[in-house]
């Protein structure tokens, strides 16, 4: 956040001191930004409260939220970006000070290539879609000022007053694309999207521990909520096998399946007799067996 305050003061005074739409549209994209930071980081408070009465789940959806909060907002500052561009190519383009300007803009691209890089590497250690969504906006805030620098530039060497706002449009161009990413991931995340990698990984540690176990399996879902990963399972059993031998042997697979996985995993079992299962219709389960 503070980060992002310093950013848009940065910007400002070389918008005041150029005029440049280019260094505007950058100016207004960190506007932008600072809202979505703060958002951001209430909802990433938010997202570390336990459980409670009224949210057995906890609060870690509320990631998604943000991620797609965020990427509108990014989308909004897109669509400001080319209309002020575009207003100002048609009012007549007027620039002064464009050495020191660029240098401003300059610092501030370096300072959020470090820091964006930074929160997204953090957001996929620690398996935050907020930090890696607040990083990928600060990489973007980064990219759009390597573009404005570039169109201003140009304007030096050439002269020509038009790169400044073309800078700008293709600028919008690019976090028009980021912000729509970042609002995809956010709806697939509420969703429930199944990520047919994480499926595979799954049911590959499952193969494994189930065949070591002699248990079979089927019925697998999996959902993310942004920090972890819930995993339901039918695990199957002889009609003779006891609650206490069947408890212990889900349990013990409980364990090794998160010890496997390499990410926060909540995995609940459900336990069935081979007998009953085999006499009824599953479609659309995985049913893994034991070699």
């Amino acid at each position: 956040m503070a980060a992002g305050f310093l950013m848009l003061v940065g910007k400002t005074g070389a918008w005041w001191l150029t005029g440049s739409a280019a260094i505007l549209s950058d100016a207004s994209e960190s506007v932008i930004h600072v809202f979505a930071v703060t958002f951001a980081a209430f909802s990433f408070h938010l997202s570390h409260r336990p459980p409670d009465a009224r949210y057995l789940f906890g609060y870690e959806r509320v990631s998604f939220l943000s991620a797609g909060f965020e990427g509108g907002l990014i989308v909004l500052a897109a669509l400001g970006i080319i209309f002020t561009a575009v207003r100002k190519w048609m009012d007549g383009l007027v620039l002064e000070n464009l050495g020191l300007g660029t240098l401003l803009v300059v610092a501030a691209s370096v300072i959020n290539l470090a820091l964006g890089w930074y929160l997204v590497n953090e957001g996929r250690r620690t398996q935050s879609i907020i930090l890696e969504a607040n990083g990928r906006h600060v990489l973007t805030d980064s990219w759009t000022s390597f573009g404005v620098v570039v169109g201003l530039c140009l304007v030096l060497i050439t002269g020509w007053l038009p790169f400044d706002p073309i800078c700008a449009i293709l600028s919008a161009l690019n976090i028009l694309w980021s912000g729509g990413h970042l609002i995809w991931r956010s709806a697939t995340g509420l969703l429930d999207y199944a990520d047919p990698e994480v499926g595979r990984s799954l049911r590959g540690q499952l193969d494994v521990i189930c065949s070591e176990l002699g248990i079979q399996y089927h019925g697998v879902r999996f959902r993310h909520t942004g920090a972890r990963v819930l995993v339901n399972v039918h695990l199957l059993f002889p009609a003779s096998t006891t609650i206490g031998e069947a408890h212990r042997a889900a349990t013990e697979l409980e364990e090794r399946l998160k010890a496997a996985s390499g990410q926060p995993l909540e995995v609940d079992t459900h336990l069935e007799s081979i007998e009953d299962h085999a006499d009824e219709k599953h479609p659309g389960h995985y049913t893994g067996l034991p070699n």
